[in-house]
């Protein structure tokens, strides 16, 4: 599978060794990672898309995990992914992360949207995502990249999108 371009941003879709690297937190000498990438979040989606893949017995692209890259040097710097591929009615929900380096730059928003952006052509007709009450940031991230918020719950607060 390709990657996925946006205006500053490199969807890059995880091997199986990439995603080990990642969920161990063991950079290989080429790989060039942001000094503070990956995060526990990082690691937590990387060892989901592994376990996925053993799961199904071969590869989930396009319904993995992605590294985030900046075009305007290569580096790591987040993580964007499925958590799992769409049910029957074509809903897919997504979790995504960014080291604290490059917070607050909109790349996560422009993840978010690059993924909803290629999920209408992958047959998905719902992208989901929900965050903790108190997380305001990824909030805003999720309106930002053009989902609403559909309902909540004690915990978490649900957002929705349909590809275009």
């Amino acid at each position: 599978m390709n990657d996925l371009l946006t205006e500053r941003l490199i969807l890059h879709p995880l091997t199986i060794a990439e995603a080990e690297r990642v969920a161990a937190g063991e950079a290989a000498p080429d790989d060039n990672w942001a000094a503070d990438y990956p995060a526990e979040g990082e690691r937590v989606g990387a060892r989901m898309f592994v376990r996925g893949h053993a799961a199904v017995g071969g590869d989930t692209h396009p319904f993995g995990g992605y590294e985030i890259r900046r075009r305007s040097d290569g580096q790591a710097i987040g993580g964007i992914g499925f958590h799992g591929a769409p049910d029957a009615d074509g809903s897919v929900s997504i979790g995504y992360g960014l080291a604290e380096s490059a917070r607050g730059q909109g790349y996560a928003t422009e993840a978010v949207r690059g993924i909803l952006a290629a999920a209408g052509g992958w047959g998905v007709t719902r992208l989901l995502g929900d965050t903790e009450h108190g997380n305001v940031p990824s909030q805003r991230v999720m309106l930002a990249a053009g989902m609403a918020l559909t309902h909540e719950d004690a915990e978490l607060k649900y957002y929705a999108a349909t590809p275009a």
